[in-house]
């Protein structure tokens, strides 16, 4: 790769199944399954039998009776994670994490010094097994689109390196559904134009894939055709929205059920903006129906917000709008996020609470602002840990404890993680 840019994308296999295998030889080999009511993440064992992540557990017991069901292990998952990151940073001069558990590394000009990018990827791959005990996939290539593409034809726990001059045969002959970004909404929508694979693409004119798409969706499709993609591996890039989502799994479900989800995604994703010292003023909530059409709607605030109250009750406000889509459709899965957010130096001025006093004032006791409960909340778990402590509305509701809102639910920002 030399003269040109050459990146990685490093992708840990099954993580949070794999960390349990791990760490008990009992579950090695077997079809793991981790989360009950909904599944958090499956083993290969488990994949072969269809199960995915995001599937109800009663679908999941239904594909595979033998499957081994394990509560999540957020700790554990957290310091696999930082142990992978630390060889990361030896193995390359630029690393950007985007998940729990991937992340981009540039390695251009590294092959002057006789590191080739397969090379690194070998000893990236070797070294986490070794020391973690945990198997990564790698793929490279010039562009991070065709670097991530190449790492998903490698799982599990493989290499796949392109050379440049065999780039965009390989790039080709991918379905559009390997391409990151392309899902399976716009893949129906694709194909009914007859254009299955990347190679379809290529061969039509940007001006036809314009007037058929629109001009950001049909130039965008233009450019990854032809893998032009310049989006550089930047280290502590800033992200531009903070979010979470919970699967819920098929209805109905109580109103009770679901206020719950809200409250807790909201305590999640407010602790992880307050922990960046991050506000945002647009408030969006996504949900998705029984047929698995999936909607967003935001709200943009007057002020920059971190505070869980002003979050969850802007969530309510628009999940109240949708309440006839909801009672018709049924729902399957909640997500909250906010973005509009400023850089972590700028002023922050934070919206009032939500209610006034009796009187009309603002509460003076600051026992009665709701920010007094962030701030609490926030204390108690840097020092006990993110499960000391749960909203007794989450219990009262049947809600799964806190561990169900782990890292798994983070929506990571398009530009990686701040």
């Amino acid at each position: 790769m030399v003269g040109v840019r050459a990146i990685l994308h490093a992708d840990l296999d099954a993580f949070y199944a794999s960390v349990e295998q791990r760490d008990d030889v009992a579950l090695r080999g077997r079809p793991v399954v981790v989360g009950g009511g909904v599944v958090l993440a499956a083993s290969y064992e488990a994949r072969a039998h269809g199960v995915r992540g995001g599937m109800g557990g009663g679908q999941a017991a239904r594909l595979c009776p033998a499957a081994v069901v394990v509560a999540p292990r957020w700790d554990a998952y957290v310091e696999a994670s930082a142990r992978v990151r630390a060889i990361m940073e030896e193995a390359a001069p630029e690393v950007e994490p985007v998940s729990i558990d991937e992340a981009y590394l540039d390695v251009t000009g590294l092959d002057r010094i006789g590191r080739t990018p397969a090379g690194v990827g070998a000893w990236l791959r070797r070294v986490v097994r070794r020391e973690v005990g945990l198997p990564l996939t790698v793929g490279g290539a010039s562009t991070r689109m065709l670097a991530k593409i190449a790492c998903g034809a490698a799982k599990p726990d493989g290499l796949r390196v392109l050379a440049p001059e065999d780039e965009l045969a390989f790039l080709r002959a991918r379905s559009v559904g390997a391409v990151p970004g392309i899902g399976p909404a716009t893949m129906e929508r694709l194909q009914a134009f007859g254009i299955a694979t990347v190679g379809d693409l290529a061969g039509l004119p940007e001006e036809t894939l314009i007037a058929w798409f629109g001009a950001h969706a049909g130039g965008w499709f233009h450019r990854i055709a032809h893998n032009r993609d310049g989006t550089p591996v930047r280290r502590g890039r800033a992200r531009r929205s903070f979010g979470a989502q919970a699967a819920l799994g098929r209805g109905p479900h109580a109103p009770a059920i679901v206020d719950a989800r809200l409250l807790g995604l909201a305590d999640r994703v407010t602790r992880r903006m307050r922990e960046k010292g991050r506000a945002g003023r647009t408030i969006t909530l996504r949900v998705r129906f029984g047929d698995y059409d999936a909607i967003t709607r935001s709200r943009t605030l007057p002020l920059r917000t971190a505070e869980s109250a002003v979050v969850l009750a802007t969530a309510r406000d628009l999940l109240a709008g949708l309440r006839r889509e909801v009672a018709a459709r049924g729902l399957t899965l909640v997500g909250v996020a906010v973005s509009g957010l400023e850089a972590d130096d700028a002023p922050l001025q934070l919206a009032l609470p939500l209610d006034e006093d009796d009187d009309g004032t603002w509460p003076a006791d600051p026992e009665d602002d709701p920010r007094a409960v962030d701030a609490a909340l926030d204390a108690v778990r840097a020092r006990f840990g993110t499960d000391a402590l749960t909203r007794g509305a989450l219990l009262r509701a049947g809600a799964a404890p806190p561990a169900w809102l782990g890292p798994a639910d983070l929506v990571e920002a398009a530009d990686g993680a701040g």
